[in-house]
């Protein structure tokens, strides 16, 4: 037979045009494999940056909150009721009555409108406040802080078929600047008033007020609300009916602003609603709820003037806003607030509960916002504003005078106000369809919207709730750690040592050929059937161990075994299989020479795999052991077997705790049908993600590491 130079027989090796051909076929192979690998890759990016982007997308965007109680309406309500309360207090909707009330009395103090006090200005003085005076210059420059607008508020139904109001309304934005600057007001802006005019013309689709014996000769238009705009509309009514020819009648009452709201959008008997403020969201909801379509007028300024009677001959030329606080809440003397003052009692003269001015005054001087509050008031809204049972419940869990600021503000958002959220918005739909996000926003009743992000440090601080506003993930987290950490110290040593025996012990029985054909079984068998394991096992079986009641330590609702122990060594088994092959494969790549230089320098069995084979395997080992916890963090279904719990704000003390995992609080919100749960659970996915690849990232640099070292 034979043979090539090399010794072997011929054909053994291509050669020629064959050895061409099999270079060829092979670099084809190669090319195909690498890039069916480079397309796996590419689809697995795609794949995950679409998981992500798609997360990412419900994790933002723009809700309509619904508060059950609005924030301006409890805080309104909170002060108003204090300086209503206060001793010695005279409220009334006549500013009349108020600023004659001040004038005869040296301690005596009040406010109320600006033209008021112009006609009493030889009995009254007015105080600066903040260092500005209560002038008409600083008032429209907007540096006196208690300059407001004056309105007139008609609907929309009114100006459209009664015709007499449309032409009242036109009558009153042409002489609204001369007549405001005769009853002692601050004359409105041109552009204010053009803006009403444009109002006018594209609500009624006129471009003049109708003549006047087009107008109704028996029809009566009524006007109410407040008395700081009331002289204004009443001058104005004169000269409509004097120079329209009006032969009908118009009617011009007080009240104060809110009973003016009421009764333009509930009771629908005036056509005219005067204000001293504009509509706040609870005053439009109300219009909206009688279908009514509120629209306002600007027809002047105000500078509402705290004023003392010229007797007064002790307090300066001005007050702080911090003094004036503490007149009309806190102090009854005047040397409560300042010491060089008197010890006389303070006189106060307010406008009424239904008074715009007291409104005003009340969000100027006091906030209007939540934010702003002080601790103390924050706490007393707190207290006035829930049930004494609720109040003991949260006492007991830890008394609420104990708590910081931002703690008291979050119960108040929680108990008082409680948010809403009935509609939500993606990230895309919040980017390109605003205009109609809005639109679907103003038909929802006491609804305003905002732009949120769901994935918060509060979220993830937070512990379970049934609102998903205020739900959080810090239960499910602490959850989620303690029962990969048993997982990992039950799978991790057993799986090692098994490996180890296999790879350096085995004999190659009968019984360790058994064994092998089983792990490989086990890392194949559904993580339900696992599930069922452990509930046999260690709940039922193991009960009074894994719920601790054998070391005395358990606690009654975790006597059925159901807690973090028994998940935690189920997910153990679960991982004990990849652990064990995963080991094996870098146990099984270490050197055979490496063992036998050990043997050689007079090493024992033990000393060579301990000192030599499982230093140099352990990145190997370590790369396997991120996989298996990585599938231990997220898996559901063996655990809901087990009895992982759907809803729990508790968070787990030890291993004996009842428990919930952040997988499963995510199936839980993904399964329940409203949006905002979609939008949490989003938002928890991320979380999942990100504690995920802080693990594996912890668990990649100590392989690195042990790499370099060995």
């Amino acid at each position: 037979m034979a043979v090539t130079n090399q010794g072997m027989p011929p054909g053994t090796f291509p050669e020629g045009d064959q050895y061409l051909d099999f270079v060829r076929r092979r670099r084809r192979v190669g090319t195909f494999f690498r890039t069916l690998f480079f397309l796996a890759t590419v689809l697995g990016i795609v794949i995950l940056a679409t998981l992500l982007l798609d997360v990412t997308n419900d994790t933002f965007g723009y809700v309509a909150v619904q508060n059950q109680v609005d924030p301006e309406t409890v805080i309104d309500r909170y002060y108003k009721e204090r300086m209503l309360s206060m001793p010695r207090t005279v409220t009334s909707e006549d500013d009349v009555v108020l600023a004659e009330g001040v004038a005869v009395r040296a301690n005596a103090i009040g406010f109320f409108g600006y033209a008021y006090y112009q006609e009493r200005t030889d009995t009254l003085r007015a105080l600066a406040l903040d260092g500005v005076e209560p002038t008409a210059e600083n008032a429209a420059s907007g540096q006196y802080f208690l300059a407001r607008p004056l309105y007139i508020y008609t609907s929309e139904r009114l100006l459209r078929q009664r015709p007499e109001v449309a032409a009242f309304v036109d009558f009153f934005l042409q002489n609204a600047a001369e007549v405001a600057q005769e009853a002692g007001y601050i004359t409105p802006g041109e552009q204010d008033l053009a803006e009403g005019r444009r109002l006018w013309q594209e609500t009624t689709g006129l471009t003049a007020s109708p003549a006047a014996n087009t107008l109704p000769a028996d029809s009566v238009i009524r006007a109410a609300g407040s008395s700081t705009v009331q002289p204004i509309t009443a001058r104005v009514a004169e000269r409509f009916k004097a120079e329209t020819g009006f032969a009908g009648e118009v009617v011009v009452e007080g009240g104060g602003t809110l009973a003016g709201f009421r009764r333009l959008c509930r009771d629908q008997d005036i056509q005219i609603a005067n204000a001293s403020r504009a509509m706040e969201r609870p005053d439009v909801n109300t219009c909206r709820g009688n279908k009514v379509e509120p629209l306002a007028f600007d027809i002047g300024t105000d500078a509402i003037s705290v004023v003392v009677s010229q007797q007064n001959d002790f307090l300066p030329a001005g007050l702080t806003r911090e003094q004036l606080r503490k007149i009309f809440i806190e102090a009854e003397r005047w040397s409560d607030v300042d010491p060089s003052w008197p010890n006389k009692p303070i006189l106060r003269f307010i406008p009424g509960a239904d008074s715009g001015t007291l409104d005003y005054f009340v969000s100027q001087v006091y906030g209007d916002s939540l934010d702003d509050l002080p601790r103390e008031d924050l706490l007393a809204i707190l207290e006035t504003n829930i049930s004494a049972g609720r109040l003991r419940a949260l006492n007991a869990e830890r008394p609420v005078e104990e708590r910081s600021t931002e703690e008291i503000y979050d119960l108040v958002i929680a108990e008082v106000i409680k948010p809403r959220v009935v509609e939500s918005w993606s990230f895309t739909e919040s980017l390109f369809r605003r205009a109609e996000i809005e639109a679907a926003v103003a038909e929802i009743p006491n609804a305003s919207m905002e732009f949120r992000r769901w994935l918060t440090w509060e979220f993830i601080r937070s512990p379970q709730s049934s609102v998903p506003t205020l739900a959080g993930i810090r239960t499910a987290i602490f959850g989620s750690l303690w029962v990969t950490l048993i997982a990992f110290l039950v799978a991790v040593p057993l799986g090692v040592a098994a490996a180890t025996y296999l790879e350096e012990y085995s004999k190659g029985t009968r019984l360790d050929g058994i064994i092998e054909t089983n792990i490989n079984n086990l890392a194949g068998v559904p993580s339900i059937i696992y599930g069922m394991l452990g509930l046999a096992v260690f709940v039922r079986f193991f009960g009074q161990i894994t719920s601790g009641l054998a070391f005395g330590i358990g606690d009654p609702s975790t006597a059925n075994g159901r807690t973090i122990l028994s998940a935690g060594l189920t997910l153990g088994l679960l991982i004990l299989p990849l652990v064990i092959i995963n080991a094996r494969e870098a146990i099984r790549a270490v050197p055979r020479a490496l063992r036998e230089a050990a043997y050689g320098l007079g090493a024992t069995k033990w000393q060579t795999v301990r000192s030599h084979v499982l230093p140099y395997a352990l990145p190997g080992i370590l790369t396997g052991v991120i996989l298996s916890v990585s599938r231990a963090f997220g898996e559901t279904a063996p655990l809901i077997v087990v009895g992982v719990s759907t809803f729990i704000v508790i968070d787990p003390s030890g291993p004996f705790s009842k428990f919930t995992t952040l997988p499963a609080q995510i199936y839980q919100w993904v399964s329940r049908p409203q949006e905002e749960f979609q939008r949490i659970a989003a938002a928890a996915i991320l979380v999942l993600l990100t504690l995920l690849l802080l693990v594996n990232a912890t668990a990649i640099y100590l392989r690195n590491r042990f790499s370099r070292r060995y």
